[in-house]
């Protein structure tokens, strides 16, 4: 009757080891995009954030001397337009109610402003870079620098509250989504789905097809642009630096 006993024993402490073991999260889904529209886009806005609020498209342009932050109907000529002065170079922007946060790359700090005029408000100094911006349910702040880690930010403040490594780097443009972020990976047509919480890639998504579609050749006209498209259930604006097209989308499984 030992041998029975014995081997019990083992397969417990062995089911009791496993126990303590962290399960290995499952890899990212493999996702396309589907196009179901498009829409004009200002071949002169070297995009560098775009988000939806309400009905109004809000897109922050870059370059010294000709950044600029509009909003408007998508595809539509902007309703209100502000010129950053030179050399401040635009980058991602997020619209929190009355008051929007536009960041600049390299100049040190963000903007905030009235989100119905885009009158300046203040400035908020910041160490590093910014690249990209978006905003959680809880009014969160999220934002990328250009390496693997997304910065988490009073909204009030923009003081920094935390931050976490997604392990992938130039990390660009952003767009929160519930608890998820979607992220560009910058001079690529990826974009990563980010479980916000924990830095892990949920998904990857192969938006490469869209570049040739927009006819875009220059080197730097590459994908930076996501903003989800309010009450579609899933469906997004993609588009990219001076692009001539803008494009709604669906993210859809990839073909095996």
């Amino acid at each position: 009757m030992r041998t029975p006993i014995l081997t019990t024993l083992l397969l417990a402490a062995a089911l009791g080891g496993c126990a303590g073991t962290p399960a290995t999260p499952p890899g990212p889904e493999q996702l396309t995009v589907q196009v179901v529209s498009t829409l004009p886009h200002d071949p002169a806005a070297f995009t560098e954030g775009l988000e939806f609020a309400g009905d109004t498209l809000y897109e922050s342009t870059g370059l010294a001397g000709s950044s600029q932050l509009t909003a408007g109907p998508a595809g539509g000529p902007p309703a209100v337009e502000a010129t950053l002065p030179a050399p401040l170079f635009g980058e991602g922007v997020t619209v929190l109610g009355p008051t929007l946060w536009q960041l600049t790359w390299q100049d040190g700090f963000a903007i905030e402003r009235d989100t119905k005029t885009l009158a300046e408000l203040r400035r908020v100094p910041f160490q590093g870079e910014g690249w990209g911006l978006c905003h959680q349910d809880s009014g969160r702040l999220v934002m990328s620098n250009g390496s693997s880690w997304l910065t988490f930010r009073d909204p009030k403040t923009f003081a920094v509250t935390g931050s976490v490594d997604v392990g992938r780097d130039q990390l660009n443009e952003l767009e929160c989504v519930g608890g998820d972020v979607y992220a560009n990976v910058w001079h690529t047509g990826t974009i990563l789905r980010i479980d916000a919480a924990t830095g892990h890639v949920t998904a990857t998504i192969d938006a490469g097809q869209l570049r040739a579609q927009a006819n875009a050749t220059d080197p730097e006209a590459v994908l930076n642009g996501i903003a989800a498209v309010p009450g579609t259930g899933g469906e997004f604006l993609l588009t990219g630096k001076q692009w001539q097209v803008t494009f709604r989308v669906r993210f859809v499984p990839a073909p095996a």
